[in-house]
């Protein structure tokens, strides 16, 4: 994903850190594959929130509303540490769609199918976190570390749960 880098007198050259610019910038590109993963998987996961029925419908749909609640608030987080780093944040469902290492689409009526695939989906953005986590700590950028390794956890936890609801 191509990170629209800021014209030179909006740029953010000069902050009060350690974290080069150069650093930033390619941090804010790698970010923003986590950014296009992240709100592909809140569609998902809303997607099975909406259509899930059957015996296991209260707790799936409580389940995946908290889930895709706190990948919205993910999603915004995330866009603000990219503008933070001094990109502008990308836009667009497609382009979303194409740089997510998410596939877009679930069989939201299989509801024992559609939990395994979110499931495995956060483990996939998990780890593609964990490597984003080392390059951030390399860079000393300790803020993005730190908010890749608490998504890190969300991610694991709830790949934990739903793929625990399905037995």
């Amino acid at each position: 994903m191509t990170v629209v880098k800021m014209k030179k007198r909006h740029e953010m050259k000069h902050l009060d850190t350690d974290v080069t610019y150069q650093q930033r910038l390619s941090l804010a590109e790698k970010l923003s594959t986590i950014l296009a993963s992240t709100y592909v998987l809140y569609h998902k996961t809303q997607a099975v929130h909406w259509n899930v029925t059957g015996p296991m419908f209260v707790s799936v749909h409580n389940l995946t509303e908290k889930q895709y609640e706190d990948l919205a608030e993910a999603v915004d987080d995330i866009a603000e540490r990219i503008r933070a780093l001094g990109a502008f944040v990308p836009i667009g469902l497609a382009l979303y769609a194409k740089n997510s290492i998410v596939n877009d689409t679930i069989d939201a009526k299989n509801t024992m199918a559609a939990l395994m695939q979110l499931a495995d989906d956060h483990m996939d953005v998990a780890n593609e976190m964990r490597g984003l986590v080392e390059i951030a700590e390399k860079a000393n950028d300790v803020y993005s570390a730190d908010l890749l390794t608490a998504r890190i956890g969300f991610h694991e936890e709830a790949a934990w749960m739903l793929k625990a609801s399905v037995g």
